[in-house]
């Protein structure tokens, strides 16, 4: 009959009463309707303190794993973009000035694992929300014999909680779901804020798919990031949530208290939040267009200033000696008004003897990445390594948390 009650609620044909005092006492009325007084014995030793926190823990535990999927499938996508363009190059930024060329895949990868870092951290907080509250009664525990490991098997759960006071008023877990989801938006906003850079006309790298951008109300040349913006702003909310629920817990009294149900909206609209910009995030990059022409043309010769250095390096020159060298080199150009490149073998040597003919290869930009071959750098190999550790780890993590089924 239990059963029966559930599909009604499922089916939305559950009948609430004026005098049912919350969702408990609704389903005790209806379950007596159907079984008649023995529906009374529902509640023995239960309180709605370790009831509602472990409904929370059920809904919670099934939500991370359907985020988990989502944020897995966003992954997923970027790793195999970074695959299928490896042989991009573009300028990589500091302080938002060109610094060196990388890859564009390894801008990718660079989000990308950020991300894996959010998977990860997720399955460990769905770890400590996987933990049993129930029996705990509303503060002393069960006083009926009830077996707290059977109901633990029963409902899936990987453990019971140690105390019955902390366990019907810790929101521990709800917290970390919050702050998960606030460092989360923390990356996919950043990565939002880089594409909607590389958008605009002044870099012209990318292009949003008509998708997910929109054109002006009243210039009619625009197209707006708008997907990208509002993945931005949504980060805000989410960080509201987090702090809100913080100062609602730091001056409770111990045990259950009524602004516990705070918890409930917090967590749903982040939850909700999350799922529709995971979704949004994995479109955007699986339709992105990149102009690859832009890319190219943005590079110049002063981003090997670097390289410069490197060449002396390896010519047996301590680097802070070369970093100098290449400095002139810099100023000598800025000086002449030309490019890096364009200096000529005498001009350089004015500067350093260990200058000879086989500097033209620095002012090569395919040679200049393909140095960084230590593992986590920008060339061909490294970038190969990079994507299969992360796909490892996408089949590690898939393993290690299949969906959660609904409890027996």
């Amino acid at each position: 009959m239990a059963s029966e009650v559930a599909e009604e609620w499922a089916q939305g044909t559950f009948k609430l009463n004026p005098n049912d005092e919350d969702i408990h006492t609704a389903n005790e009325r209806r379950l007596k309707e159907l079984i008649g007084e023995t529906a009374g014995k529902l509640h023995t030793g239960r309180s709605r303190n370790d009831q509602v926190v472990t409904d929370l823990r059920l809904w919670m535990r099934q939500n991370c794993s359907m985020l988990s999927a989502l944020l897995c499938e966003l992954i997923r996508t970027m790793v195999d973009r970074a695959e299928a363009e490896r042989d991009v190059l573009f300028p990589g930024y500091t302080h938002l000035q060109r610094a060196q060329p990388i890859r564009w895949s390894h801008w990718i990868l660079s989000h990308a694992v950020a991300l894996t870092r959010d998977s990860e951290r997720l399955l460990e907080v769905r770890k400590r929300i996987n933990v049993l509250p129930l029996g705990s009664g509303a503060i002393a525990g069960n006083p009926l014999g009830v077996d707290r490991e059977l109901l633990r098997a029963e409902l899936d759960f990987g453990a019971i909680t140690l105390n019955s006071m902390d366990a019907t008023s810790e929101r521990d877990f709800v917290a970390e779901f919050l702050f998960w989801a606030s460092l989360c938006m923390t990356h996919l906003s950043r990565m939002a804020e880089d594409l909607i850079l590389y958008g605009t006309k002044e870099f012209s790298f990318v292009q949003l798919s008509d998708a997910y951008s929109t054109g002006s109300s009243l210039m009619p040349q625009k197209k707006n990031p708008d997907s990208l913006e509002l993945i931005r702003s949504k980060a805000g909310r989410v960080f509201g949530r987090c702090a809100g629920l913080l100062m609602t817990l730091k001056g409770l009294p111990s045990t259950y208290n009524k602004d516990l149900q705070e918890d409930k909206e917090a967590v749903f609209e982040v939850s909700d939040t999350m799922s529709a910009v995971l979704q949004v995030a994995t479109g955007v990059i699986s339709t992105l267009q990149i102009h690859r022409e832009n890319m190219g043309r943005a590079l110049s010769p002063d981003m090997l200033a670097t390289d410069l250095a490197y060449y002396l390096v390896r010519k047996g020159m301590p680097f802070r000696q070369a970093h100098e060298a290449s400095g002139k080199a810099v100023f000598m150009a800025e000086t002449k008004g030309v490019a890096l490149n364009q200096l000529s073998l005498q001009e350089l040597q004015t500067i350093s003897p260990l200058f000879s003919g086989d500097v033209s290869h620095v002012w090569d930009y395919g040679h200049s990445v393909e140095q960084y071959e230590a593992l986590g750098g920008t060339a061909r190999s490294s970038v190969d390594w990079q994507i299969g550790q992360l796909r490892a780890l996408l089949r590690a993590q898939q393993t290690e948390s299949p969906p959660h089924a609904s409890p027996k």
